[in-house]
């Protein structure tokens, strides 16, 4: 699959046809076209710089300004709105970038214009009949499609260089692991600028010809109205998502009845979501598996293999192996980091070369620094974060384990474990939790429900109550925000 041309067919052969729903209008597959075209004579015109920055809501306007960029060969580096203002000023200065894609609002948002960027402003310009039309260097295969910047969960962020190739690629082992095609809608409010929302919730339905139906903000009721009205065949969340979904009030079986599958990615998805999601909605979520790195998605509970407590078999052309700490390749049922090789796997961070290499072993996989097992059918279950690990009194410990208790009790909305240092035992458990609405805590009885569930060793030595528990833009909790000198929040 060539990326660019597969869009612009798709989009071309069904011109009248709604491709991209959104908060402002409906895109017919030639309205995105044309908006595409003038936007690639604005770019043209703006900056001769490689890469083009991109800092847009979740909607139509981010496939518009994809295609334009790639129409002219160049990089799409989207910008994460949410960062600090000097994040986003290191993005801009580290990616080399002279133009920026966006509209009013976001720069309202972000304090104003970004030094040394011209700023081309959808909100500014008019798109009225068809523009000349003559660019000759398109994207290419082997060309670099995007830098996405990590979130920045520990240090500064770090551009993951993914090539036409590599998003082709993942766009093509979704697609044939679901048989998901142009008679399918997909639903979802995940940031474009995110991995998980770039190629999954944006370029597979433009490159297969399916319909997409986003949000940019995500309010609960609003994605069950816009289930109602859609009828989306496919739901793309993260697990918080699902857990406001589960807790609304007024919302039944019958609002998500069109769907085939609702995928759960971005973070571990805890036991009381899927149970809960599933004992209201009738839908059990199928949980996935990647990185930004891995364009995303590596591995996919399909709906037809539905397990638990695992995130599926890896998708068509990933070769995957669980490795110990000596390097050598673990057998079946055998707990180690996660490594893999395929057509999505990145081409490096940007401009960092060393931390490039130290992420690739001597045989080319990449290492993911996730521990987990491979069970005697191919299906992968992940452990835990190895920089994440604690050691207490010599076990290996990994938070998920712990929160996934802790999350089964009924006050609590969710919960992140970090280490804590002990003169006895090296290290214990720190728990932090987010109580549900009118919830009220008591420490004791909740180390008790989970002294019933673990083991001694791993109950938490201390819990802690949290208005929020920090999180980056993309909802994933963000642990190294959290530590021993953190203060509990006053709980009803």
């Amino acid at each position: 699959m060539e990326l660019l041309s597969a869009i612009r067919r798709n989009l071309l052969l069904r011109p009248l046809r709604h491709a991209v729903v959104d908060d402002q209008r409906r895109w017919r597959g030639i309205d995105l076209m044309v908006v595409a075209w003038h936007l690639a004579r604005a770019i043209e015109r703006a900056g001769d710089a490689p890469r083009v920055g991109v800092m847009l809501p979740t909607s139509g306007l981010f496939p518009a300004a994809a295609i334009a960029a790639w129409t002219l060969g160049r990089t799409v580096v989207p910008i994460n709105y949410l960062l600090s203002r000097s994040d986003i000023e290191y993005v801009a200065r580290d990616a080399g970038l002279d133009t920026l894609v966006t509209v009013g609002p976001m720069l309202d948002f972000i304090g104003g214009p970004i030094a040394g960027l011209a700023e081309v402003r959808l909100d500014q310009m008019r798109f009225n009949g068809i523009p000349p039309v003559r660019f000759t260097n398109p994207l290419q295969r082997d060309d670099l499609a995007v830098v996405l910047y990590t979130s920045g969960t520990s240090g500064r962020p770090k551009g993951v260089m993914l090539s036409a190739g590599n998003i082709a690629a993942n766009v093509r082992q979704c697609q044939e692991w679901v048989d998901f095609g142009a008679e399918d809608t997909i639903l979802g409010v995940l940031p474009q600028f995110h991995s998980f929302g770039l190629t999954v919730l944006t370029m597979l339905p433009l490159a297969t010809g399916a319909r997409a139906v986003y949000t940019a903000r995500f309010i609960p009721r609003k994605l069950i109205d816009l289930a109602r009205e859609h009828k989306p065949t496919a739901f793309v969340a993260i697990p918080s998502m699902y857990n406001a979904l589960r807790l609304l009030k007024d919302a039944s079986p019958a609002d998500l009845a069109s769907l085939r599958f609702a995928v759960s990615g971005g973070e571990p998805l805890p036991e009381a979501v899927y149970d809960g999601f599933r004992d209201k909605f009738g839908i059990e979520i199928n949980e996935g598996y990647g990185l930004t790195e891995t364009s995303p998605v590596t591995n996919w509970c399909r709906p037809e293999e539905q397990r638990r407590k695992c995130v599926g078999r890896a998708l068509g052309g990933i070769d995957q192996r669980i490795v110990g700490p000596d390097g050598g390749v673990l057998g079946p049922n055998q707990d180690g980091e996660v490594r893999m090789k395929g057509p999505n796997i990145m081409k490096g961070y940007l401009n960092l070369p060393d931390e490039t290499a130290a992420v690739f072993d001597e045989q080319g996989y990449f290492k993911t620094g996730d521990m987990g097992r491979l069970d005697d059918d191919g299906f992968l279950s992940i452990t835990g974060r190895i920089k994440e690990m604690l050691i207490i009194a010599g076990e290996n410990v990994f938070p998920r384990e712990i929160e996934e208790v802790l999350n089964l009790h009924e006050s609590v909305k969710d919960s992140a474990v970090i280490g804590m240092q002990d003169g006895m035992r090296g290290e214990v458990a720190l728990a932090f939790v987010e109580l549900k609405e009118g919830a009220s805590f008591d420490e004791q009885a909740l180390k008790a429900f989970c002294r019933d569930r673990i083991a001694g060793f791993k109950v938490p030595r201390e819990i802690r109550v949290l208005r929020e528990l920090p999180r980056n833009p993309t909802g994933k909790i963000m642990r190294r925000k959290l530590s021993a000198d953190a203060p509990s929040a006053s709980a009803s």
